[in-house]
């Protein structure tokens, strides 16, 4: 550190990850750049220091946004951080429509709900915490930041995400909403996003293991190639949708993933829950189901002569044959993937559940407290 920047005054900000899953990703990839942001968007002549903290899970459940604020801001004041910013990935709702954040002067803390961001939630953290930092320090009149930078319109037009802001400026409480219908279907989306279909797709190894299984011994039986040949596209498609809901329900019912309303859960953030939990595993059996499906297409193909096919058949195939003789055998063998999850580990398996959180392990334990310096 260079004598000049010694004799700068310094801000600390905190980001708080709740719970330390996925925002504490987002977190870590924001914290390393926040402070040069800061710099370039709030104030130059200042030095700022960006700190990562945790925050409790519990208020994701049973107390809402206040909660969470109370519960930062208690984190803010024990670290001594000028301001703290906490992302989660809990949804949030104000006025009946989601809330993508909300500052609270008093407290000196704001909230960002990163599944309200949609699908590019890093970017949108990225353009959103600068503004949000200079809001909470213009709101309680930091001599140390400029009032022209930063404000609640400034913000709304930079995120999409937002429709709309709530609340007096005087008090120094706003909400930043999204819109009905479109800011609830990028809601959802986001929690998508923030449930990582991928890890659930890279888990369930041993169901794609066990589809392929079924498939090379479906492909065997010329009973499937009369079936495939009798069936029209409407009744095949009907059977992989079949199949791919019964894969999803099964895998829900036997690892246990459905969220019941409880006193510790509201029935509207069970019901999203369960929800972001059929989204994330839809998406993840539907891709399992593409890989499954051109993997039987390619062994068909070298394993069954065209001309064994059209004895049996007892017409000329063609391509299209062997792509509904893979169709029709995909869609079956899903259910005998179904058997297979059932081997698969339960951790894993839950980890696609929305409202579940493994723990943290390394998470909590790497970076706490690091300082990230810019300026």
């Amino acid at each position: 550190m260079t004598q000049s920047e010694q004799h700068r005054p310094e801000i600390v900000v905190g980001l708080v990850a709740t719970p330390p899953d996925h925002p504490a990703r987002v977190a870590a990839r924001l914290t390393a750049e926040l402070a040069r942001e800061l710099t370039e968007r709030v104030n130059a002549d200042v030095r700022w220091t960006v700190r990562e903290g945790w925050g409790e899970v519990a208020p994701r459940r049973d107390g809402g946004v206040e909660a969470l604020l109370d519960d930062v801001a208690r984190r803010r004041s024990s670290d001594q951080w000028d301001v703290a910013i906490c992302l989660t990935d809990l949804p949030l709702h104000a006025e009946r429509v989601p809330l993508v954040a909300q500052t609270s002067a008093r407290r000196r803390v704001a909230v960002v709900s990163l599944p309200a961001l949609g699908l590019h939630q890093l970017r949108a953290a990225r353009a959103a915490v600068p503004d949000l930092v200079s809001g909470l320090l213009t709101d309680v009149s930091d001599q140390r930041v400029s009032p022209a930078g930063g404000t609640p319109a400034e913000m709304a037009r930079r995120l999409p995400a937002v429709h709309r802001v709530l609340g007096e400026a005087d008090a120094g409480e706003r909400r930043y909403v999204a819109s009905g219908l479109i800011g609830r279907a990028r809601l959802l989306t986001g929690m998508v996003r923030a449930n990582r279909p991928g890890r659930a797709l890279l888990g369930l190894s041993k169901l794609l293991v066990g589809a392929f299984g079924t498939a090379a011994f479906a492909l065997t039986t010329d009973t499937i190639w009369q079936m495939g040949d009798a069936l029209g596209g409407l009744r095949l498609t009907v059977i992989m949708l079949l199949g791919l809901t019964a894969l999803v329900a099964w895998l829900i019912v036997a690892h246990d993933l459905w969220e019941k309303p409880s006193r510790e859960t509201s029935a509207e953030l069970a019901r999203l829950f369960n929800l972001g939990t059929v989204l994330t595993l839809t998406l993840a059996t539907a891709v399992s189901y593409v890989v499954l499906f051109g993997g039987t297409v390619l062994v068909g193909a070298l394993l069954i002569d065209a001309s064994v096919l059209e004895q049996t058949l007892q017409r000329t195939v063609s391509f299209s044959d062997y792509l509904t003789l893979a169709w029709i055998t995909s869609s079956l063998a899903t259910v005998g993937g179904a058997i297979g999850s059932g081997l698969e580990n339960e951790e894993t398996v839950r980890a696609a559940a929305y409202g579940y959180h493994p723990e943290p392990g390394g998470w909590r334990d790497e970076k706490e407290g690091q300082p990230h310096s810019g300026g």
